[in-house]
């Protein structure tokens, strides 16, 4: 059976990470090959909709261009002013295009599959089924629209998460003196270190997740290890913006950064706080 996947994976990420798990681009993969596999399914093609300007997707489009698969940036909000510009746009995108490759290759496919929980697509597939299409979905337990529920016959995602990744505890004590030195190395080349900025190099050089990088942060917050300030800068919208600063009083601190330890104290001297 040949097969058109598309995937709604601002939805599909949000359930995963409300119950504490990170979805990455290869686990994505992985999970579509094992499932075609699985049902004897040829898949064709898979079609991924996301705002690709959020800070947790950094990188992600590429990773999923690399995996084969048909990105579409879609934009949602003004990110300065945090009002909504474009509502359910991922889904208006997701609903044209699936409806343009049903009106112009409709003999090309037998099966729909759709990766989502969210109620709001139901009008296409039911469009879709009218033409003689199979319909699958794939959401993840507890997210998933009731109104979808007839076409998800028991599949979720979660559990086939829970499978390829069984939970790890994190101690962000292991990755102190490590991250100490990443966030000083940033102090000593930036003008300042953005909270953003911060965390994505350390989920970069850390090699954890974003859950397991926010967990360090909150711990090295609790300890005074890391501070939180508030930083003017005309150069954005909003004249401002929150930064970390490294807490040259603590012992921690200090002992991690060694040689830094002047240069870190020169830079923070210059930031208007």
């Amino acid at each position: 059976m040949k097969a058109i996947a598309f995937v709604d994976y601002e939805n599909i990420w949000t359930g995963l990470l409300e119950r504490g798990y990170d979805l990455t681009p290869e686990q994505l993969a992985r999970f579509l090959q094992f499932y075609t596999i699985q049902n004897n399914i040829d898949l064709l093609a898979i079609y991924l909709y996301a705002n690709f300007d959020r800070e947790e997707f950094l990188r992600t489009q590429t990773m999923f261009e690399k995996t084969n698969v048909f990105t579409r940036h879609v934009f949602g909000k003004n990110n300065y002013a945090s009002t909504g510009l474009r509502r359910n746009a991922a889904d208006l995108e997701l609903m044209l295009e699936a409806q343009e490759i049903l009106l112009t290759r409709e003999s090309t496919f037998d099966m729909f599959l759709l990766l989502t929980g969210d109620g709001d697509f139901l009008s296409l597939l039911r469009k879709v089924r009218a033409w003689g299409k199979e319909v699958k979905v794939i959401g993840v337990a507890g997210s998933i629209h009731h109104a979808l529920h007839p076409y998800c016959k028991g599949e979720d995602l979660l559990q086939w998460f829970l499978h390829e990744q069984p939970e790890t505890e994190y101690y962000p004590e292991r990755d102190l003196e490590q991250g100490i030195r990443i966030l000083g190395d940033l102090q000593t080349r930036l003008p300042y270190v953005a909270s953003t900025k911060a965390r994505a190099a350390l989920t970069e050089l850390l090699g954890r997740s974003i859950m397991q990088v926010k967990e360090f942060i909150r711990y090295t917050l609790k300890e005074t290890i890391l501070l939180e300030k508030e930083h003017p800068d005309p150069n954005l919208k909003i004249g401002k913006t929150k930064i970390y600063l490294l807490n040259l009083e603590n012992t921690l601190v200090l002992e991690a950064l060694g040689s830094m330890r002047e240069e870190v104290f020169q830079r923070q001297k210059l930031l208007d706080l």
